[in-house]
């Protein structure tokens, strides 16, 4: 019988369950409609269920009424939205997952001690405009290594660093970096890695599913960084791997003819969705997890 694994790790991080338990909080306090700047988290099926509880969504500060109340997304905002929520007399509770929060503090101090700071991320990432935010107008977006190739530094004795959004892959941060290195041969290495140490679990456990089955589940959104690199691991690993929002999207030719599946699911999506996609899977003929009830 064919068999499915699961990821070790995998699911929810610290950062997102902090960041529900603040929108609860405050659905729970009485507080309606609770007004979110972007989605709290990456994941469709989470943005859903807030919006049906009374949780409002909105993109731009202005949609927020005179004298409400704003949560910022577990993602981090800029200081230009800090300071426009103050101008605005808007009360807000910040959800910024706190890793997110201690690279916001690297780059403000890096600016500070004059460096030119590159940021390696998705340039249209809300955690990568945060970032450059507080990074200032200095800073530069290094989205692959073709950027770095292109890269045109002003004129400068400053020296030159760089961050890394928290969602992205050790694979994809090393090759940029060694196109830094040779480009800048002065490059300063930053302290440690950026990237989460969720992450890298959640990327580690993937590759080791992809050592038992040639087919990977990844359970999680397209707008989710950190799924979709889990996809692209898979992927790149030689698996057949899919992103999928729920076990609805499974593609009928995984069920009719796939071997042995490994499921894992991004930092943004609920273990119910997991177990959803286990038991319709049992449901065609596949063996459940060792463990599972």
């Amino acid at each position: 019988m064919r068999k499915i694994y699961l990821a070790e790790h995998r699911g929810f991080c610290s950062g997102v369950v902090r960041a529900l338990d603040i929108v609860t909080h405050m659905l729970e306090s009485g507080c309606r409609p609770v007004y979110v700047r972007h989605a709290i988290v990456h994941n469709n099926h989470i943005v859903r269920e807030l919006g049906d509880a009374g949780v409002v969504f909105v993109e731009n500060l202005d949609e927020v009424p005179k004298g409400g109340t704003v949560i910022f997304s577990a993602h981090g905002v800029s200081p230009e939205v800090e300071r426009k929520a103050r101008e605005m007399g808007l009360k807000t509770v910040d959800a910024t997952c706190p890793r997110v929060k201690k690279i916001h503090e690297k780059a403000t101090a890096l600016r500070n001690e004059g460096y030119t700071i590159l940021l390696i991320g998705n340039r249209d990432h809300p955690e990568t405009c945060g970032t450059l935010g507080h990074i200032g107008e200095g800073g530069v977006v290094v989205e692959n290594r073709e950027d770095a190739e292109n890269l045109n530094l002003p004129d400068t004795s400053a020296a030159v660093t760089y961050l890394t959004q928290t969602t992205l892959s050790t694979e994809d941060v090393s090759g940029i970096v060694e196109v830094l290195q040779r480009r800048i041969p002065k490059l300063v290495e930053p302290d440690r890695n950026d990237i989460c140490d969720a992450t890298l679990k959640r990327q580690a456990a993937v590759k080791e599913l992809t050592r038992k089955c040639g087919t990977i589940l990844v359970i999680g959104s397209e707008a989710s960084s950190n799924s979709r690199k889990l996809r692209d691991m898979a992927a790149a690993a030689g698996a057949d791997a899919y992103l999928i929002d729920s076990f609805r999207d499974i593609p009928d030719v995984v069920v009719e003819n796939a071997g042995d599946i490994g499921i894992s699911s991004g930092a943004s999506a609920p273990e119910e969705l997991v177990l959803e996609t286990i038991n319709f899977l049992t449901t065609h003929g596949f063996e459940p997890p060792e463990g599972y009830y």
